[in-house]
Order: C-alpha cells, then sequence, then structure tokens
C-alpha cells in the first residue's frame, strides 16, 4: 500500500519486500539529496511511530491533527508489546475521529529490539519517523532513517554525555546534505508566547538580561524513583522501562525533567552557558515498606549556569512529597524583568515588567495566544516537507541536551563542568547499544542488594 492511497488495504509481504528494496536502492547514493517526494498539495505524509508510550502516542495524535499536509499513520514499533498494544488502543480510540488517516493493520506492528527497522522500511522515502523511545536509542534510529531518506521528529532529550552528542551532531549534518527536514521535541521554541516575549527581550524591553531562574519542584513524577526490579523481568528491560532513572537510557530525571526551562532561558539569552556548578543529594533512599531505592537520580539538584558575558542562570528541582510546588521561570534585566513559564514547561502567559516586582502595576505585556506548543511544531516541521524548507533542530536540541547533562554531571560529580568539557568527554554510558537484544546484558549492574551504581560527589571522577 501507499501511503498516499486513500485505501485500508494491508501490505502484502511481496509488497513490502519490492518497498523495502526501493528504499535501499535510493539510500545507496551515499551523500546524494533525498528528492522532494511531497508536493505540495498532492501526497499524503506518512508517519510511523517508534516508542509507544505517553510521550510517543502524543507526538503521533498531533501529527495527525496537523493543518499543514494530510498525514497517514501506517506503522507502529515498540521494544515491548504491552507498551505498543496501549498506545494502538488510544489511536484507534473512536473518539479521536482520525478514520482513514489511522491505518495499522497487524502486519505493521513490530515488536522486538529490532522493530524499528520494520516500521522505517514499510514507509516512503520523505514520510516522517517518530522517534520516542529512550534517548539511549536516538542514534541509532536517527541513523536508520538517514539511510532510509526519511524525515524525523525526535523526542527530547536526544543525548546524555559527550559521545553521543557529538556522534548526533554528525548525523545532523548528514540530514542536511539529503535534504531531510528533522524535529526535536523542544516544543517552547514554537510557543507563540515564548515567540513574542523572546522578540521583546532582543528589542530591549527588559534591557540587558543579568539573571535567569528556573524551578521545577514537586513530587516524585514518572519514574522518577525505582525499587528492586520484579524477578520476572531482566535488568536491561528493567532500566529501558523506567528510563526517567538511569543515565544511560534516559539522562536520569535531570535530563528528562528540566531540559524544557533549560533550553528556552537560554534560548531568551541567545546563548549557552560555558560552565555550570551544581549541588544535590538524595534525601529520600528508602521506601515507606523499607525497599530502597535502585535508580542513579538525585532527588534535588541546584545549578548555577554561568554564561561566556557573567550573566548567571540559577536552576532548582526537587521530587519530594509534602514540599511546595514552583514549576516556572523568570528573567532579570537591567529595566526590568518577566516571567517566561507562568506554569509548567512553557505555560502562559509570558509577561514582562518595568522594575524588579511582578505586581500587576508594574506590568509592561501579557501575552494573549493560548495555541498549543505541541501542535505549532508538528505545523511547522509538516509546512517544511511539504513545501520544501530548510528544517532542521537537531544541532539545538543536542546543545541543550548537553547543557543540561552538564548541570547534571557538576551536581553528581561535584565539581564544576564545562560546556568544552562535556562535549569532547569521552565517558560513553552505553556504547554497543546498537547491538542490544532483548536477551542482553545490562549497561548496568546491580550490587548483591539490587542497588545500581550510584554518583557519588567528590569520590568519582565519572557520574557512576
Amino acid at each position: 500500500m501507499n501511503p498516499s492511497d486513500n485505501t485500508n488495504s494491508t501490505l502484502s509481504r511481496r509488497q513490502l519486500g519490492k518497498r523495502v528494496g526501493q528504499v535501499a536502492a535510493a539510500s545507496a547514493l551515499a551523500g546524494v539529496a533525498i528528492p522532494h517526494v511531497h508536493a505540495q498539495g498532492d501526497a499524503t505524509v506518512g508517519v510511523a511511530l517508534i516508542g509507544c508510550g505517553g510521550r510517543g502516542t502524543g507526538a503521533a495524535t498531533d501529527a495527525l491533527r496537523s493543518k499543514s499536509a494530510r498525514t497517514r499513520l501506517t506503522a507502529m514499533a515498540d521494544a515491548f508489546e504491552d507498551r505498543l498494544k496501549g498506545s494502538y488502543n488510544s489511536l484507534s480510540n473512536e473518539k479521536n475521529k482520525f478514520g482513514d488517516q489511522f491505518d495499522v493493520p497487524q502486519a505493521r506492528r513490530f515488536v522486538g529490539f529490532d522493530a524499528f527497522k520494520g516500521a522505517m522500511d514499510s514507509l516512503r522515502p520523505g514520510d516522517v519517523a517518530i522517534f520516542a523511545t529512550p534517548l539511549a536509542f536516538r542514534w541509532v534510529h536517527f541513523q536508520y532513517a538517514i539511510e532510509r531518506g526519511l524525515n524525523v521528529f525526535m523526542e527530547k532529550p536526544i543525548t546524555a554525555d559527550g559521545p553521543t552528542s557529538r556522534r548526533m551532531i554528525e548525523l545532523g549534518e548528514k540530514a542536511k546534505e539529503k535534504n531531510l527536514k528533522v524535529g526535536v521535541g523542544l516544543m517552547s521554541r514554537h510557543a507563540k508566547h515564548l515567540q513574542e516575549l523572546h522578540q521583546r527581550v532582543q528589542d530591549g524591553e527588559i534591557g540587558d538580561i543579568v539573571l535567569m531562574r528556573g524551578y521545577r519542584m514537586h513530587g516524585p513524577a514518572g519514574t522518577f524513583r525505582s525499587k528492586p526490579k520484579p524477578k520476572d523481568m531482566t535488568d536491561l528491560e528493567w532500566q529501558i522501562r523506567r528510563f526517567h532513572g538511569f543515565l544511560w537510557s534516559g539522562g536520569g530525571c535531570m535530563s528528562d525533567f528540566n531540559i524544557h526551562i533549560i533550553d528556552h532561558l537560554c534560548w531568551m539569552k541567545n546563548a549557552w552557558p560555558v560552565r555550570a556548578l551544581g549541588v544535590g543529594g538524595r534525601h529520600y533512599q528508602f521506601a515507606d515498606d523499607g525497599q530502597p531505592y535502585v535508580d542513579q537520580n538525585f532527588d534535588s539538584y541546584g545549578i548555577e549556569y554561568t554564561f561566556e558575558d557573567g550573566t548567571k542562570f540559577l536552576f532548582d528541582g526537587r521530587y519530594m512529597e509534602g514540599t511546595s510546588n514552583h514549576y516556572a521561570s523568570f528573567l532579570h534585566g537591567t529595566k526590568g524583568c518577566a516571567i517566561a513559564s507562568a506554569q509548567g514547561d512553557c505555560g502562559t502567559p509570558a509577561s514582562t515588567f518595568k522594575g524588579l516586582s511582578t505586581e500587576r502595576d508594574n506590568r509592561i505585556w501579557r501575552s494573549t495566544d493560548n495555541s498549543s506548543p505541541y501542535q505549532n511544531e508538528w505545523d511547522d516541521l509538516l509546512d517544511a516537507i511539504v513545501n520544501n524548507k530548510p528544517y532542521n533542530e537537531v544541532r539545538r536540541g543536542v546543545e541543550a541536551s548537553l547543557v543540561t547533562s552538564m548541570g547534571r554531571a557538576a551536581a553528581h560529580i561535584g565539581k564544576e563542568i564545562t560546556f568544552k568539557e562535556m562535549m569532547e568527554s569521552d565517558h560513553e554510558f552505553a556504547p554497543g547499544v546498537d547491538k542490544l537484544t532483548k536477551d542482553s546484558p545490562a549497561p548496568l549492574k546491580p550490587d548483591e542488594k539490587g542497588v545500581y551504581p550510584q554518583p557519588e560527589p567528590g569520590k568519582k571522577k565519572r557520574e557512576y
């Protein structure tokens, strides 16, 4: 089946084999740009979802709802069948009203560590692959997408260490050479209220930025903390399913939870910090039932970022029950101040104020746009695809991921870490991740109590 056909027929094995052969032949021309295959208004853009958790399901939903192009979800893949089934059931629910835009028969639902290949092989060159697996697999999937001539939307964060950051930047340049469009799920840059705030800051409305502050403080979320794994599950599966808790698979909670605020405040400054100092600790090491938390996270982080001109950016994160919630971001300038995110990663409204007080009487401007930045980023990507506009967010996504990891490393190691040191580091958390199978040993081995290697500031030169 051609994804642009208005049918619900299923690819036969022969048709799929032919499709794979065509794609392989096209990608064999190394360095040759992929032709613009989705002319404006005359084709449906096929989409494959790789990584079927909540984040991936949300991205697929935004892709199918975009007004920039007609899209059709034609394939899904996940390492674990239950994740794929849950996502499939959610997307196929009648309330979504996707109709023939949702066309994923059993033959195009792929399960296993190599499932991503089946999903991408079923697409045409110029279609879109969504990467929403834990970040450890991002470069592996991206490399394969480039070989297949596919455009990409990848969720954040996209790296957790220096070697994979350098690798992703190289792959991003290869994608540019082949005229592939790549979006990264840092939706703050597509939030209309933050775009307007950015322009106002650049126009000098609050003067020169001298300080920025970001906070994410709330109770435990996601898979932030983990008890010893169940007996019927391997260490590898446990570390992938609970990726918020393990540095190799997801960058830990510091990388995954905090990247949005770090990214959009650095955007307001139009720069990345050059160094970071950090503190943090694990205050609660045991659950109420006495079982230890075995993951690699701290439950509080305090990071001081410094820019080349000396400007400071203070970030505080805390994930504990019973403590005050504070989840927002702020800028301070020589003439005034601003609220960037009023709530959450990039919540409305954004505001600017004269002086240093955010009292209403001091307000200069307050945003009114409430459009979804998640939908906006998909509309922008698909517009670039169908109209053949330059679009590649890889380097910015890598650098945002690296700056977040720089803060995490500073807290975990207990020493100042520079951007250069982080980028040039030789410590790759999971070398050989491209060779993992379901039966592979996990990159981390627990001790006799089931506890995995954890940061020890001042004792170790690396994070673990």
